[in-house]
């Protein structure tokens, strides 16, 4: 069963805009592992204009899963991963002006930058993962920066998918089959939702894990946030 790892990014911006602590990221971080999800992801920038630096540390003692810090590895970034010590870091090359992820690694223009970065990781016994677009070429240089895993960044796919194209996933798959015979973990997010994902599962093999915040948390507001966690569930079996 591929693991379902839930973004809390969008809690911490609904706190953020009020003020105070309400909703508490870490209650909502506690109901989800409660709810059945395989793990928790996070993704602080620079600005904190959502989860916070601090809120990764509180987070830390309170997970039961998996813990899964995204971003881009300036030093700050660096200190604060090697501090906490997650399950996983996955890095994506986060644009200071970016309101969301919108690229993958160029594996190869960054291999070199990259490799050193993730033997920092590695040799605290973090697992590493490389958000990379679907793309043969990427996946072939992430294997040579001796990362653990791929991330395949699927807003294509989910761009794709909506518009009816039936090979939305071929791509990814292919890309995942290369990335298994290289020896890499497959994760894949963003734009995932329960309109895509069971058809993504089906097609695109060896799928460790997926990483999805902004769909489920907006889904969570018509459905319940327990219910579309098991949704999701069941769909990823």
């Amino acid at each position: 069963m591929t693991k379902l790892s839930v973004n809390i990014n969008k809690i911490a911006t609904l706190r953020n805009a009020r003020g105070g602590n309400v909703p508490d990221v870490i209650e909502a971080a506690k109901k989800i592992e409660s709810f059945g999800a395989q793990g928790i992801t996070v993704h602080p920038r620079p600005d904190e204009r959502h989860i916070r630096y601090n809120d990764v540390r509180e987070l830390k003692p309170v997970i039961k899963t998996e813990f899964n810090i995204e971003g881009k590895p300036i030093q700050d970034f660096m200190n604060l991963v090697l501090a906490v010590k997650p399950e996983q870091v996955t890095l994506v090359p986060d644009a200071e002006n970016a309101i969301t992820s919108n690229a993958g690694w160029d594996t190869l223009k960054n291999g070199l930058y990259l490799k050193e970065v993730i033997a920092d990781f590695k040799s605290h016994g973090i697992r590493t993962s490389i958000f990379v677009d679907p793309d043969k070429k990427m996946v072939e240089g992430a294997a040579e920066t001796g990362t653990d895993r791929i991330e395949l960044y699927t807003e294509k796919f989910a761009v794709d998918y909506g518009k009816g194209d039936k090979n939305a996933a071929k791509t990814y798959a292919e890309c995942a089959k290369l990335a298994h015979e290289l020896g890499l973990g497959i994760n894949a997010g963003h734009d995932l939702s329960l309109e895509n994902i069971a058809f993504f599962h089906k097609e695109v093999p060896y799928l460790d894990e997926v990483s999805i915040g902004h769909a489920l948390i907006s889904e969570a507001l018509y459905l319940g946030l327990e219910k579309t966690i098991h949704q999701y569930l069941k769909l990823l079996k």
